[in-house]
């Protein structure tokens, strides 16, 4: 398993455009792929799941990849999260 830590920037957080194309990044692979904040964890390939967790600005978030393509979906999260403004 590999988990990075994320600290989210954007004034909206991660409402439900980045939400979505976070959620289209990790759907593209076979890996179990979670988001944990303030003590919840949810699978990152459901946007009902990212959505509840209301994950606003300066808020830090852990996103942790297992299987067999866990390098590669971290970092077409991580580069999904920097390319839609969430972090720096």
């Amino acid at each position: 398993m590999e988990s990075r830590e994320f600290h989210i920037v954007a004034e909206t957080g991660i409402h439900a455009r980045p939400a979505t194309l976070l959620v289209q990044a990790a759907s593209k692979f076979s890996s179990n792929v979670t988001l944990s904040y303030q003590g919840k964890d949810v699978n990152l390939k459901s946007i009902m799941g990212v959505m509840s967790l209301g994950v606003g600005q300066n808020a830090d978030v852990k996103i942790s990849a297992e299987g067999d393509d866990e390098a590669d979906a971290l970092s077409a999260i991580a580069e999904t999260m920097s390319a839609e403004g969430l972090t720096d």
